[in-house]
């Protein structure tokens, strides 16, 4: 049992690193940030991405799916463009 939650846990910090890198090159913040940084705002993002999801679209975001990511990589967007207008 345990090792089926590592790699379930292995598997969603690398959604959250692929979300957190495809919303970076969106936002043409790439450069700025590292491996570390796109996972974080990719895990952030999924939080952001589902809860808008399942509140505003009714989406269902258990699992790993198409929605699911797609809503990560929004939720994180939408993270990096919060991020950005409190830096200026």
């Amino acid at each position: 049992m345990k090792k089926k939650g590592s790699t379930i846990m292995i598997a969603w910090l690398i959604l959250g690193a692929l979300s957190g890198w495809i919303a970076s090159r969106i936002m043409k913040r790439d450069e700025q940030m590292g491996a570390i940084a796109n996972i974080v705002v990719g895990v952030i993002g999924a939080f952001i991405g589902g809860f808008l999801g399942t509140r505003l679209l009714g989406v269902d975001v258990t699992g790993l799916n198409i929605s699911s990511i797609l809503l990560s990589v929004l939720g994180a967007v939408i993270l990096l463009a919060i991020l950005g207008g409190i830096r200026k």
